[in-house]
């Protein structure tokens, strides 16, 4: 059976301010479920167009994409216009920022605009940040290696998501939007439970303690093996002649290659995946 494609914002209209990784990524996930997106670029450009390039045209296909320079009268003349029919105002600049705009309400003027402001830091907004400092102070990371996922920027996103849906909600209850204020400090903090928690980081149940879960080396390369579930972990076991321990699973792996050993999870039906790094495609 086709699935249908998931549009239901089908006519809701977004404008974002926000470069660099979370707003974009927010904007191209509203534009998914059917909004019709128009970013709003300042003449220097969106530093992500310059970092990931390849990454950035995909975020912004299917949207509008739009230089002004909103300091000047006339380009914010232009925005207004854009605010004229939006339902939702995407940015991540600093609050005293946002408010020379004279955006910090904007649905004072705009009466069904929500304002999704997205933040580094929920105790003080102003304080300077990325996912790299959120991260650092939540447990996330392990030094001196650099996180491969930027992880605050990314649940962050989902955060503005779920929270300008709800904004959505809030407005068809009673016909006038408000703003909106997004975290990534908490992002990274709701991340960090899981270690703060002990079922991630080093010697955890899932950080590398129980032998079912965890990274082993084949002939050619590494296997992840998610076998937590006890059937699935019987199953390896009996699959592999393991008897429990990491030392039997690492044997048991050491002298097969990764197609093999996806060959064997996939006929068993077992969670076991080969490692692949990415080089930017």
């Amino acid at each position: 059976m086709e699935v249908p494609t998931l549009r239901p914002l089908a006519g809701i209209e977004v404008v974002s301010l926000a470069v660099n990784l979370p707003g974009p990524l927010a904007a191209a996930r509203l534009a998914e479920l059917g909004a019709t997106v128009t970013k709003v670029e300042p003449p220097t450009g969106d530093p992500l167009a310059a970092a990931a390039p390849d990454w950035y045209t995909r975020l912004v296909a299917g949207q509008q994409v739009v230089t002004l320079d909103v300091k000047q009268q006339a380009d914010r003349g232009k925005l207004d216009e854009l605010l004229e029919s939006a339902d939702l105002l995407i940015t991540s600049m600093r609050p005293t920022a946002l408010a020379r705009l004279g955006l910090a309400q904007p649905h004072e003027r705009f009466p069904g605009l929500s304002l999704i402001e997205i933040v580094g830091h929920a105790d003080d907004p102003e304080v300077p940040g990325h996912d790299l400092n959120y991260q650092a102070v939540h447990g996330t990371l392990t030094p001196p290696r650099m996180p491969t996922v930027p992880v605050a920027d990314m649940l962050g996103a989902e955060r503005a998501v779920s929270t300008a849906l709800a904004a959505l909600v809030s407005r068809s209850k009673t016909g006038v939007g408000q703003p909106y204020r997004v975290a990534l400090e908490e992002a990274a903090a709701w991340a960090g439970q899981a270690v703060r928690h002990r079922l991630m980081g080093e010697g955890a149940v899932l950080g590398g303690a129980f032998p079912g879960y965890g990274i082993y080396a084949c002939a050619d390369g590494h296997v992840a093996l998610g076998a937590v579930e006890p059937h699935f972990f019987m199953g390896a076991l009996a699959t592999f002649g393991a008897d429990g321990t990491h030392e039997s699973f690492a044997q048991a792996f050491a002298d097969r290659t990764i197609a093999e050993l996806e060959a064997i999870a996939a006929r068993e039906d077992l969670p076991l995946n080969g490692i692949r790094t990415h080089s930017g495609k």
